[in-house]
């Protein structure tokens, strides 16, 4: 994968996190008992479809759960829309240690998933090179 290519995939995934969040804004439309309840939301997003796996969405339910957040909807198998009252941030300071409240993505980050998936595809690249170069050797004599 070329500069070009690069700069290329680069700009769709850019273009499509702006998609993804314009949308995540119409669907998230709030009542007035939600804001007269003063409650807290956020979205945690995967880089896959993690959360098809019934087992791991509850796994991830549970986990949010430590910090009073309660599950609201599922937009898809990659992003949960989570909600819990303000004052459970009091509780914060003593939650057990690695739990982060205010955690927004589940997996991997997409900084090091980009990188593996970059390095994938270089590698692929590289391997359908090596053996395009050892076949043609290979009738060339």
């Amino acid at each position: 994968m070329g500069g070009g290519a690069a700069a290329g995939a680069a700009a769709a995934a850019a273009r499509h996190r702006i998609l993804m969040e314009e949308e995540e804004e119409q669907m998230t439309t709030y009542g007035s008992d939600d804001v007269a309840s003063d409650w807290e939301f956020k979205i945690v997003r995967a880089n896959t479809r993690a959360f098809r796996n019934p087992a791991t969405l509850e796994r991830l339910r549970e986990e949010e759960a430590q910090a009073g957040w309660t599950m609201v909807e599922k937009f898809d198998n990659s992003r949960i829309r989570f909600k819990r009252p303000r004052q459970a941030r009091l509780n914060d300071a003593t939650l057990p240690a690695g739990v982060d409240p205010y955690r927004v993505h589940y997996g991997v980050s997409p900084v090091v998933f980009a990188g593996s998936l970059f390095i994938g595809i270089l590698g692929l690249t590289a391997g359908i090179m090596l053996l395009t170069f050892l076949l043609v050797n290979a009738f060339a004599q």
